[in-house]
């Protein structure tokens, strides 16, 4: 990426001087945030309930816990921002993150920005797919973007689309992969 001082980035462009957040993109980018931590908490404890629109009782959180909320919000604020690089500066960013208790935060942005809904329509973006999204984290053999296969062919097809992409265009559609062994 640029360098705060107007030198050119390693792609090309000029990263701005002195740039500084306005109040609505501080706004926006705060409202990000704290949309993909709540996804982030309802996929670790919630199975139901998911827009809380009832009062929260023992039956619909998750009986047994996966994932970690200690890494999610650092990686829910590193992807906000790095999103805001992307538009500003038109910079090609590869966002890698290693697997384990992050997951839930990254599927969280990556829903958010539409892509997971594009690739697993059944998750659609709105209660009844916040809700399968929620129930497939933790479940096991549920959730097809966190098994291990899968994960990296999904990965390398999202990366090499993001790589090639700078707007928000869709993702390139994709065959499902099986979970099960070759």
């Amino acid at each position: 990426m640029g360098s705060t001082h107007g030198a050119p980035s390693p792609t090309g462009g000029r990263a701005p001087t002195g740039t500084v957040i306005s109040e609505e993109e501080l706004r926006r980018l705060d409202a990000h945030w704290r949309a993909a931590s709540y996804l982030t908490v309802g996929q670790i404890y919630l199975r139901d309930n998911p827009l809380l629109t009832k009062p929260l009782i023992p039956d619909h959180l998750k009986p047994r816990l996966l994932g970690h909320w200690g890494t999610s919000p650092g990686l829910n604020i590193v992807y906000t921002h790095l999103n805001r690089v992307i538009r500003e500066r038109d910079e090609h960013v590869l966002f890698i993150t290693g697997p384990g208790h992050g997951g839930p935060a990254i599927l969280a942005n990556v829903y958010l920005e539409g892509s997971y809904s594009e690739i697993y329509p059944d998750v659609s973006r709105d209660a009844e797919g916040m809700l399968r999204l929620f129930r497939q984290f933790s479940t096991l053999g549920a959730c097809r973007a966190t098994s291990a296969r899968p994960r990296l062919v999904r990965s390398t097809k999202l990366a090499s689309w993001a790589m090639r992409s700078s707007t928000r265009s869709a993702p390139p559609s994709t065959t499902p992969v099986s979970s099960s062994p070759a």
